[in-house]
């Protein structure tokens, strides 16, 4: 009898480990999941820069070449550039006594991209090709019916202090960085002016675009030198220039290359000094004034990121669709 119980026991004891062994994951299986929860991890893992501060990118910003387009001669690439020339129409940008008027100054930088790029192969798409205004969630839509494209919106920078000087150009989503380290490396390169550096800012224009999309400052038209450098047709066409340089090499972007990815300044939560508060004063009085859908020079229409745009009319004061 006693032995039957003792038979009994250690049958159960295996039978116990049987089940334990089944109900346990392969060796295989936990690998798996580790590696499926690291992946997780990663995507997850998207650091958000610190305003204020120079941040240098991540290698979550390292660009990867675009495969649909070649990177030296080859088949038309099938990338479109949507050109945007920064106001229009009775949206003349700038502030209030601005001698030279941005509206045409970015017209023509934006024609003569057009061109150049034209020529390169590229297709491009004007969201204006004249002095008329287009309403920035129109600019927008453009950008984003192009699911290949890319988005370059030119501007000129306008600010109180006479002495602001230099150039900028502005970006969003990481995936725009590398193509405003491209432009930004070539057209600072190329210029007299300043380098005030790549921002990262929620302008309307560029938070809004589902395609990379960059704002590019190419001086300062209250900075007396910079106004009579804009005035240059050969200035202009130099700036045209390098901006479709960055263009092309976009795609070859990167710390150990020959265009670097650039440190970037995050400006989502702060304010440049030189040119926000001209910004602020002309939003509160175009408030005051009744019309069509204007939004405050791009820039200035998003400062606070709300993505409402203002529907107030411009006064002749600082950079209404920005």
């Amino acid at each position: 009898m006693r032995a039957r119980f003792s038979s009994f026991i250690f049958a159960c004891g295996w039978l116990s480990v049987a089940t334990l062994a089944v109900a346990l994951p392969s060796q295989q299986d936990m690998v798996d999941r580790l590696h499926k929860d690291e992946a997780r991890s990663r995507t997850r893992a998207t650091p958000t820069p610190t305003a204020t501060r120079t941040v240098a990118p991540s290698s979550n910003y390292r660009s990867t070449r675009d495969t649909s387009e070649p990177a030296s001669g080859g088949s038309r690439p099938s990338t479109v550039v949507v050109i945007d020339a920064g106001h229009g129409g009775f949206d003349r940008g700038g502030i209030a006594g601005q001698r030279v008027s941005e509206k045409m100054m970015t017209l023509d930088v934006a024609q003569r991209l057009r061109t150049i790029l034209n020529a390169n192969g590229y297709r491009t798409v004007m969201t204006r090709d004249s002095d008329v205004f287009i309403p920035l969630g129109t600019r927008v839509a453009i950008a984003n019916s192009y699911r290949n494209g890319i988005f370059v919106c030119i501007h000129f920078n306008s600010a109180s202090r006479r002495g602001a000087n230099g150039i900028e150009t502005y970006f969003y989503s990481s995936q725009s960085l590398p193509l405003a380290s491209a432009i930004h490396y070539y057209v600072a390169h190329a210029a007299p002016s300043s380098n005030r550096g790549v921002r990262r800012r929620g302008y309307y224009v560029l938070r809004r675009t589902t395609v990379p999309a960059v704002l590019v400052e190419c001086g300062f038209l209250t900075n007396p030198t910079e106004a009579q450098y804009a005035q240059s047709a050969t200035y202009r066409q130099s700036l045209a220039e390098q901006i479709a340089r960055g263009v092309r090499s976009r795609t070859t972007v990167a710390s150990n290359e020959s265009v670097p990815l650039q440190p970037f300044i995050d400006q989502t939560r702060v304010h440049d000094p030189d040119i926000s508060g001209s910004k602020h004063r002309s939003k509160k009085a175009s408030s005051k004034k009744k019309g069509t859908t204007v939004h405050k020079k791009e820039k200035s229409s998003s400062d606070e990121s709300s993505g409402t745009p203002s529907k107030k009319k411009k006064p002749a004061t600082k950079k209404s669709e920005d």
